[in-house]
């Protein structure tokens, strides 16, 4: 790119097109030797990284990208995961981390979604599959044998984590049918049975399990995992030949994760709340605990080091992205030009039918509103937007529009009981408080009734046609990215995952709860949407798939509404940067042509 084109580039065009790197992931048994995605090229690939040498070169290259991959705990192999055009259905590849061509890193398997991959010490792995067929299968695969399948159910499940040694299994399994909390067993490479601990069985309350990590020292049974019987996630070690659980009080108000330092002496926890995390040691020895210190903001990833210091991915609203060590210098960094910073975001709560809400609100930074505004609707729905760097929103507050992002029910962050209130009455409850929120914007004088946009992604881009059909009045425009339109027909054609998170989330299939389906379906209301509304959809997305798009836009043609659609030849989001800025100037120019001036 030469200096003209940046110089006449506008920022939020920038913004997308700045190289970014993700965290470094290194070899357990080789930490010079590591593995980082990043855009450097235009799209998002997995990069090699020797720290040793400095040497950096792309592993691989694909029209839409890759970010899916791992390292072997020698450092030997680079495994990455090959799907068709975003269609997240593929098969394990390998290449030797220094370089060479790709191989089948699991043969005799055939092609499925992924659920969990572990790679243990001897060239052996542990492979988590799903597909419509089989629902969840688990293989260890090891060299010049055929695959052994230790585990089938018909219910979501997936690959933890393998002890330090090679001998013991942790996974997570829905057996009991709750697709939203899981439960653990530890399994020999036989497939019996270790240890088994279910905190949804026999009690009123459904509450989860995650694996968080072996124990990284050899003959150690420790199994940190993640609960949720304070109310939020709270890290714990179990461990699983004597049953012992060691409960760890930490005294911290939001969740919790962890991860062990490299000689299994502490824990790394990272702590989430009220949209903003930090990193926090503690120590077994003492049960001492001190903060690791990082920026206010959000910590999108971190990782101990064997010499001790931790490096994290940070960034805030305001300032991009960028890999940080706890020696006070940035590790990592991308050639290019550098992506302009953003606003700052601020705080509101407002009070909702189901509890205060927390929304984060970004102004412009000319004039004092009311201002158009945009609600950026965060998908998932078991996610949470947080004061982090998005080129997205910033691009909207450049042309002139205050940002407005909702963690409604459903959002992660806020405890369990917030988390787990969308079901049954699925998108009508998140609704609620997007529409609290948006009565407080009109109300405090940041919004411009008459100029409110409704946007998401996903689950975001659903709630947005539902929005449009629920409360046409309300909404000048509606933008919805990869969204569910037809509920029904998603259901059929999704991938096994997802139907199963369905039935957790209505409480069974469209045929045996069939008014639930079509009070939460935007199909059902697709006739009373006043707003002009675009539409972006990738044709092999397995997660909203295409068919059930197209029966909600020949509805809104049919009546002659004011409606645009695109369709891409990638799956649910696009790993192309080009790409990226092709749809949001889309959604621009559409939002700038058809809201009231």
């Amino acid at each position: 790119m030469t200096t003209e084109d940046t110089t006449t580039m506008p920022d939020w065009e920038k913004r997308f097109r700045a190289p970014r790197v993700g965290l470094p992931e290194w070899a357990e048994d080789a930490p010079d030797r590591c593995l980082f995605v990043s855009n450097a090229t235009g799209t998002f690939e997995l990069y090699a990284w020797d720290r040793a040498t400095g040497a950096r070169r792309r592993a691989t290259d694909r029209p839409n990208g890759t970010t899916d991959g791992t390292l072997s705990p020698d450092g030997e192999w680079i495994w990455w995961f090959s799907d068709t055009d975003g269609d997240e259905f593929g098969v394990w590849l390998r290449q030797p981390f220094g370089g060479g061509p790709d191989e089948p890193a699991t043969p005799g398997l055939a092609p499925s979604f992924p659920a969990g991959l572990a790679i243990g010490r001897d060239g052996s792995a542990v492979v988590g599959r799903s597909t419509d067929e089989d629902g969840s299968t688990i293989h260890v695969w090891r060299p010049d044998r055929a695959p052994v399948e230790i585990y089938r159910h018909r219910e979501s499940a997936g690959v933890g984590d393998l002890s330090r040694d090679g001998t013991l299994l942790a996974i997570e399994h829905t057996e009991h049918g709750d697709a939203m909390h899981s439960a653990l067993r530890v399994l020999r490479l036989d497939g019996s049975t270790v240890a088994e601990l279910d905190d949804t069985a026999g009690g009123t309350e459904e509450l989860g399990l995650e694996v968080l990590g072996f124990a990284p020292v050899a003959g150690d049974t420790r199994l940190l995992i993640g609960h949720q019987r304070r109310g939020r996630w709270e890290p714990m070690v179990w461990d699983v030949a004597t049953g012992e659980q060691t409960d760890l009080v930490l005294g911290l108000p939001g969740d919790l994760s962890a991860e062990w330092y490299p000689d299994g002496s502490a824990l790394l926890i990272e702590h989430s709340f009220e949209a903003r995390s930090e990193l926090w040691r503690y120590e077994f020895a003492d049960g001492g605990l001190a903060r690791v210190d990082t920026p206010r903001g959000t910590v999108s990833g971190a990782t101990a080091r064997p010499d001790g210091t931790v490096e994290y991915l940070w960034s805030s609203a305001a300032q991009p992205s960028s890999v940080r060590s706890t020696t006070g210098t940035v590790v990592l960094e991308a050639p290019g030009i550098k992506a302009p910073g953003s606003r700052p975001v601020e705080d509101a709560w407002v009070e909702g039918p189901g509890g205060r809400i927390h929304a984060l609100v970004q102004r412009p930074a000319d004039g004092e509103g009311p201002f158009p505004t945009i609600f950026e609707i965060h998908g998932g729905p078991t996610w949470h937007d947080s004061d982090a760097f998005g080129a997205g929103p910033a691009a909207w507050l450049d042309h002139g529009f205050a940002v407005v992002r909702v963690n409604y029910r459903g959002s992660t962050g806020y405890g369990r009981e917030w988390t787990d209130a969308l079901k049954h009455r699925v998108g009508l409850i998140e609704l609620e408080d997007i529409d609290a929120v948006r009565e407080w914007a009109v109300a405090s004088g940041l919004a411009d009734p008459r100029r409110l946009v409704l946007s998401g992604g996903s689950w975001g881009g659903y709630l947005t046609l539902l929005g449009l059909g629920t409360r046409p009045e309300a909404w000048a425009v509606g933008l919805a990215a990869v969204p569910v339109a037809d509920y029904v027909t998603a259901y059929h054609d999704e991938m096994e995952a997802l139907k199963a998170m369905d039935r957790t989330l209505f409480g069974g299939t469209p045929e045996e709860v069939p008014d639930r389906f079509t009070a939460s379906s935007p199909l059902t209301y697709v006739d009373a949407v006043r707003a002009p509304v675009y539409i972006a959809a990738g044709v092999n997305d397995p997660r909203c798939p295409i068919r059930q798009i197209d029966n909600y836009v020949d509805r809104l043609a049919a009546r002659g509404a004011v409606h645009e659609v695109y369709r891409y030849d990638a799956g649910h989001g696009s790993l192309v940067v080009e790409e990226r800025i092709k749809q949001l100037r889309m959604e621009i120019e559409f939002a700038l042509e058809h809201l009231p001036r």
